[in-house]
């Protein structure tokens, strides 16, 4: 798993070339306060790095998502329209927000690892 200095988590997915899943840390989570909508990108939407690429508004502010990368999304985690929460309930795994394949893999060796980004915050 990668992390961005915009809180961000990448996990690759081992059965997919090419393709990560995208969600934002639970220190993000916990930042935000509780979420009470999420606006998902399109399937097959060809994004650039640091695209706004979902909204989310929580009690406290709305915010984007940026992507982390350039690709496309692929998938979208269609449960979240209905129940934006599960972000702030399991943000590392059912708070996922998308899935993207990401036109160069490379691009995640300059992201930091789980005990860099534990630095990081």
């Amino acid at each position: 798993m990668k992390f961005t200095e915009e809180h961000e988590w990448l996990r690759p997915e081992d059965d997919e070339e090419n393709v990560v899943t995208v969600g934002i840390t639970e220190h993000a989570a916990e930042q935000l306060g509780d979420l009470v909508f999420v606006e998902l990108p399109e399937e097959g939407t060809t994004i650039a790095r640091e695209d706004e690429v979902v909204v989310i508004e929580s009690v406290k502010a709305a915010s984007d998502i940026m992507a982390p990368c350039d690709g496309e999304i692929i998938e979208v985690n269609t449960a979240l329209e209905e129940n934006p929460s599960l972000v702030n309930e399991d943000p590392l795994g059912a708070g996922w927000f998308f899935k993207m394949r990401v036109a160069d893999m490379s691009d995640l060796d300059a992201m930091m690892d789980e005990a860099a980004y534990k630095k990081f915050i």
